[in-house]
């Protein structure tokens, strides 16, 4: 396969990401891999799309630090035709370019349905990601696994929900992920109820979240594939995210710890009930974000955790998802264009 892989930032990207371990995966795997930019695409007068990208030039690469230096490396750019691609995959985080580049993440969703158009399998499916670009997304899936939720921007409101909740409530934004903007509040703040609305309500609409208080032993990353928990070897793709200090967010980059987990029979039927309309959707690679019996977050964006997935159980999770790529095409070489992008991204 030619396959392309499309980040914030090349010169950004860490040694650490699930986007790199993907990447030389499939590099070992034989394939011809490039990562590109949200802000490399170019749509040329003739109606082609390119891509300036970057590529590694060794298929024999022994540590994932070798791998990315060669990529990162200048001399590796070049002008890449995308229709030449057999599979993209959108790997960027919104939420990193939130403040400095806001335009990016709606960029690479546009151009990800323009390639799709060509015929190239873009995953996760570019045209429901257009609707995931907002939380509101996350009301689509059946209220029996979300907490009682309210979207607004009226102070009024918002305390109401909170008296509703028994005067604690999560309070983030609508747009935006990895923890930033998240509060945890309650009545003994509510003098700084207002400057938190203020804060979080400067970029569009709050969400304020019914508080779990199963959120205090943090809460647990299960990465699917095609609706499926990600299995290798009996291992499965899955960790409980503790932070350690007082803060409410548990997510990695906001310093939570990754810790072994065993998926309850709760946990693996919440996997079910969601599973069909990430199916429908075209949501190859998800992570699920689950406290208790219910879902707080779905990432369809840049699902991370592999890293801390191998170092927990002793398993590269990395070439399983470039092997079902693999199957996509094979299944693309008997049917041609006669499926959608979609309905083959979760097939």
């Amino acid at each position: 396969m030619k396959i392309g892989f499309v980040v914030n930032d090349v010169s950004t990207e860490t040694s650490y990401y699930t986007t790199t371990r993907l990447a030389l995966a499939a590099t070992r795997a034989g394939h011809e891999v490039w990562l590109t930019g949200t802000g490399d695409f170019a749509y040329e007068p003739d109606g082609t799309l390119s891509v300036l990208a970057r590529g590694g030039a060794d298929k024999n690469y022994r540590s994932l630090d070798r791998y990315l230096e060669d990529v990162q490396r200048p001399v590796s750019e070049q002008q890449v035709a995308v229709n030449d691609f057999d599979v993209v995959m959108l790997r960027n985080d919104p939420a990193d370019d939130a403040v400095d580049r806001p335009w990016a993440p709606t960029a690479s969703v546009a151009f990800g349905q323009l390639i799709a158009n060509t015929g190239v399998l873009v995953v996760n499916d570019p045209h429901t990601l257009a609707n995931a670009l907002s939380k509101a997304y996350f009301q689509h899936f059946p209220e029996a696994v979300r907490p009682r939720t309210l979207i607004s921007r009226d102070e009024a409101m918002i305390s109401g929900f909170i008296d509703e909740m028994g005067g604690r409530a999560v309070l983030k934004p609508l747009q935006g992920s990895g923890g930033s903007g998240v509060f945890l509040v309650d009545r003994k703040e509510s003098p700084n109820l207002t400057q938190i609305i203020e804060a979080i309500g400067r970029d569009g609409y709050v969400v304020a979240q019914e508080y779990l208080p199963e959120a205090a032993n943090g809460d647990v990353r299960i990465l699917l594939m095609n609706g499926r928990p990600l299995t290798v070897n009996g291992q499965t793709a899955a960790f409980r995210r503790r932070n350690q200090s007082n803060d409410v967010r548990s997510n990695m980059s906001a310093g939570g710890d990754a810790e072994a987990v065993t998926l309850t029979e709760e946990m693996l039927h919440l996997v079910e009930v969601v599973r069909p309309k990430l199916v429908a959707d075209g949501m190859f690679l998800v992570g699920l974000d689950i406290v208790g019996d219910k879902l707080m977050e779905i990432n369809v964006f840049s699902p991370g955790g592999l890293g801390s997935c191998q170092r927990l159980y002793g398993e590269d999770f990395a070439p399983a998802v470039i092997a079902d790529l693999e199957r996509k095409m094979d299944v693309r070489a008997h049917y041609g264009d006669t499926l959608e992008n979609a309905r083959l991204a979760t097939m």
